[in-house]
């Protein structure tokens, strides 16, 4: 029985979507963490897709309209902006799954807490389309597509799925005693 799974609509992305493209460089200014700016950024999640994409954010709730995107390769590339994954934590993201992660927006994700980075194999860009629904089972290392009757094996998580429930590299820290409060 596995005990941690996400579970929830896919917004489907194909290779190379940048930290532009997640938030413009705009909206940089914008303090996250205040509860306004916080809910602001997550309000302006993927604000720089072009406008033939679907929708992203529900305009009335400021809110994802996906808990999880599913990328390809390459996810995250361009900046070094941590706004970008708290721009989609905040918005109510849970994961991303892609075949491959830019470097500096995999350790954003994981040391900012706010949403996991999955690493799968297939390139599920080709498989699944936006509004389908996955579940991610955690402990089994394992995405399933329950439509399809399918499950494919993801990269072990280790223990980056304690760090991002934890909220963040340094809560982590301090949750195993690694540092200790102040």
């Amino acid at each position: 029985m596995t005990s941690k799974v996400i579970k929830g609509k896919v917004y489907v992305l194909k290779d190379n979507i940048d930290t532009d493209q997640i938030l413009t460089a705009e909206f940089m200014k914008i303090n996250p963490s205040t509860p306004e700016g916080y809910k602001e950024l997550g309000s302006l999640a993927m604000c720089g897709l072009p406008e033939t994409c679907p929708p992203f954010v529900n305009k009335e709730t400021g809110k994802a309209l996906h808990q999880i995107i599913i990328g390809g390769e390459n996810f995250g590339c361009g900046s070094s902006r941590e706004h970008a994954p708290v721009a989609l934590g905040a918005s109510g993201v849970q994961a991303v799954i892609a075949q491959s992660f830019a470097r500096i927006f995999f350790r954003n994700c994981i040391s900012t807490g706010e949403v996991l980075p999955v690493e799968i194999s297939e390139r599920l860009y080709d498989t699944l389309k936006t509004g389908d629904e996955v579940e991610i089972l955690l402990d089994d290392q394992l995405v399933k597509i329950p439509h399809l009757s399918k499950e494919l094996k993801i990269q072990h998580l280790g223990d980056l799925v304690n760090i991002v429930e934890a909220g963040g590299l340094f809560s982590y820290a301090r949750k195993i005693g690694k540092i200790k409060y102040l």
